[in-house]
């Protein structure tokens, strides 16, 4: 087992799994924020309220994120090969998981934005500030540190669909689980990779949390 193929194996899907985790969560990052300010500012009680656009991004995100992620894969199939010219492997993985993502993390910012105090906005308002100026310098401000806590739940979540995406030859630790794990029959390969798998999301979850309450102490001191 501890071959030298092995052992570069597995640091490949190491490195396989962080390089679609990452990249993911950040493009589903360039989607989801705006989706989820879309999502606070047209809400009733919304700085612009908007009963269409709300209910239309409200609908995608709920069908979207109702979807399993397994199901989710093999729908996108056709889509993904068109965009990056194959269905399997690490690149081809990212886009199932950022359509994943991206609804997942548009929930996650509308609830952190709406946790911000509704007087600090309505201070704002009485002087003057546009609605742009509110959600750049309020808004966001306010609530930083439940979108890095948010953050950080979002790249755990994300961790674990890539490890799915092994399933269907998606790359990374999931990936060598499933073909060397579960049709092999190598157990012994299964339970390093579930325990690679567990200290890694363990890793990015503690850094997550460790960067959120720096920002809270600065924010109290």
């Amino acid at each position: 087992m501890w071959s030298s193929e092995m052992i570069k194996m597995l640091g490949e899907g190491v490195l396989s799994t962080l390089y679609m985790t990452l990249v993911s969560t950040f493009v589903g990052y360039i989607i989801g924020l705006p989706m989820g300010i879309v999502l606070t500012i047209t809400d009733k009680n919304g700085l612009h309220p908007n009963r269409i656009i709300y209910k239309i991004c409200d609908v995608i995100v709920n069908i979207v994120r109702s979807i399993p992620f397994l199901i989710l894969l093999v729908l996108l199939i056709p889509f993904t090969r068109l965009l990056v010219g194959k269905s399997y492997g690490a690149t081809a993985t990212i886009v199932p998981l950022v359509v994943a993502a991206a609804p997942f993390i548009a929930r996650m910012v509308e609830s952190s934005l709406k946790e911000v105090d509704a007087g600090v906005i309505e201070a704002a308002r009485s002087m003057g500030a546009s609605n742009f100026s509110i959600i750049c310098k309020v808004l966001l401000p306010e609530a930083r540190v439940s979108l890095v806590t948010g953050m950080t739940i979002a790249v755990g979540t994300i961790f674990g669909y890539s490890a799915m995406a092994g399933v269907i030859g998606g790359g990374g630790l999931g990936d060598i689980a499933i073909r060397y794990g579960y049709y092999r029959y190598q157990t012994d390969i299964m339970f390093v990779t579930v325990i690679i798998l567990i200290i890694l999301v363990q890793i990015l979850q503690e850094a997550g949390m460790r960067i959120s309450k720096k920002i809270d102490r600065r924010l109290r001191g």
